[in-house]
This record gives C-alpha cells, sequence and structure tokens, in this order.
C-alpha cells in the first residue's frame, strides 16, 4: 500500500474514532447523568455548626446571631443556591429530599429574617409592625418567584398534600425559645425520617415545654395551633394524644399514662409559648 492511501486510511480511523468518542460522550450526558441535580446543603450545616449552641443534648439550641451576621456573605451564598434550583428539577427528586429542601429554606430565611433587623429586636414578633407579620414578609425567594415564610410552611410543606408528616412542627423554626431547637445541621433527604423522629424526641423530652403534670399532659401550644395535622391520619395518627402516647417515653410518661393519652383519658393543656429571640445572652 502507498504511503499516502495508508495515512489516509489511519486519518480516517482517527476522525471516525473521534466521532465515536462524542457520541459515547453524549451518550453518558444524556442517559448516564443523573436526570436532575439534587442541592448541597452543606454550606447550610458549616453555618449552624459554627453558629448554633446545643444546650441539654440537643433540647435546645441558642444562635449566635452575630456570627451568622459577620458570615451573611456565606448564607446569602446558600440562599442564592436555594433559589437556583427550578421548580421543574424539584419536582424530579424525591419526596424526603424535597422536604429536606423546604425545611432548610425555612429555616435559613427565618435567620436571613431576624438578621435584617437584628440586635434591635427581642422577638421575631417585632417584625413587621403593628400591621404587619414576620411571616408575611414577601422575602423567600424560590422557584423564580418571591414568597412569605408562610407560603413555605402552610402552603408548600403543609399544603401540598404531598409530605403529610406531623412531625414537620418540630424541626422548622421560628427563632423562639418557645419554638423546637434549630437543629445544628441541615436536613438531608437520606437522614430525613431519623432527624424529624430525633428532633421530635428531644423536644417533647423538654420539660420546660413538654410534661406530664397532675395528672394532665401539659405539652406546647404547636398542638394547639395546628391540632388538624395530628387528626387527619398523617403517620397513622387521628388525636393528638394517639400521637403523644407514641412519644411517651419522650414525654416522661408512665405505662398507665401512655394508655390514658393513647384512649383520649388524659386531659391535655397548653403552656404558654416564649417568642423571646432564641439567640445567646450577651452575644
Amino acid at each position: 500500500m502507498a504511503t499516502g492511501c495508508w495515512l489516509e486510511s489511519v486519518g480516517d480511523f482517527v476522525n471516525r474514532l473521534g466521532v465515536f468518542a462524542r457520541v459515547a460522550a453524549l451518550w453518558l450526558l444524556v442517559y448516564a447523568a443523573p436526570v436532575h441535580a439534587e442541592i448541597d446543603h452543606q454550606a447550610w450545616t458549616a453555618l449552624l455548626q459554627e453558629h448554633v449552641r446545643v444546650i441539654d443534648g440537643g433540647q435546645a439550641t441558642q444562635v449566635d446571631y452575630q456570627g451568622m451576621n459577620d458570615d451573611r456573605a456565606a448564607l446569602r451564598a446558600y440562599l442564592d443556591a436555594l433559589a437556583a434550583v427550578s421548580r421543574e428539577d424539584f419536582e424530579q427528586w424525591a419526596q424526603d429530599e424535597q422536604l429536606a429542601f423546604l425545611i432548610n429554606a425555612y429555616n435559613a430565611w427565618t435567620v436571613e429574617l431576624i438578621l435584617t433587623e437584628y440586635p434591635d429586636i427581642d422577638s421575631i414578633r417585632d417584625i413587621g409592625g403593628w400591621f404587619g407579620s414576620p411571616w408575611g414578609q414577601d422575602i423567600v425567594e424560590l422557584f423564580g418567584e418571591r414568597y412569605t415564610l408562610d407560603n413555605v410552611e402552610h402552603d408548600m410543606i403543609r399544603g401540598w398534600n404531598r409530605y403529610n408528616n406531623p412531625l414537620i412542627h418540630f424541626a422548622v423554626n421560628c427563632a423562639s425559645i418557645g419554638c423546637p431547637a434549630l437543629r445544628n445541621e441541615a436536613y438531608t433527604g437520606e437522614q430525613l425520617a431519623a432527624q424529624l423522629d430525633e428532633q421530635t424526641r428531644l423536644f417533647l423530652a423538654d420539660r420546660s415545654r413538654n410534661r406530664i403534670e397532675d395528672g394532665r399532659a401539659r405539652v406546647s401550644e404547636i398542638f394547639r395551633w395546628y391540632p388538624e395535622d395530628f387528626e387527619q391520619g398523617w403517620m397513622g395518627y387521628q388525636r393528638v394524644g394517639e400521637f403523644l402516647a407514641d412519644y411517651a417515653s419522650a414525654l416522661g410518661a408512665t405505662a398507665e399514662q401512655a394508655d390514658a393519652l393513647l384512649s383520649g383519658d388524659m386531659a391535655i393543656r397548653y403552656l404558654d409559648y416564649d417568642w423571646a429571640l432564641n439567640d445567646i445572652p450577651g452575644s
């Protein structure tokens, strides 16, 4: 074979190999790559671990809002990453991943809301004035729109009728002492069930907010505000008492008291909610 013809054959083979490589690469991108990109919540975890003080083994936490303010750029970068997620991608995620995303968004935007007024507030309820509400502020950027914290909690987490999980009330944090603790790590889809269960047990184990006393269950006002979430069959519960009976050990109830809760024979009363800011004293 003439040298020229041989070189031409080699060149043709290389070209064909190049085309094959490009086609193979395209196939990998289209078919082998994930259909959707799940967001990494590590940046939120880093902020929480740096600026959230855990008390009594996690029954309560305090937030170093001044430290959060010093790291405001990192917080804003995380919020921007949440805002960059499209609704189309979000809808492709598993439900636990969706719910973790929404809880993290609620908690991170609540911190951002506090920072807009900090240190000149003693309570989240100081924001909004006489004719407004902190939860009605149009600040949350998600899915190309602006929402309120109420929208995220009530319209999405509770209102989409897809998550149906009463344990979310022990994960979303309203920046108040009376609220369940702000967990010092982000929620994730793969760990969500365990995280929610742990947060619930820790909250119910805090005797300043939940206890059995004088033959009655004296519990957080959360159960008075959202009884329907414990009464419509979510996770199998039909009444608040059934839920409390299921978590009797955390509540400190005896077997006899748990039976009374389960049967509806124990009265349930509600303790006053402490709306003071959950910041670190003196920070």
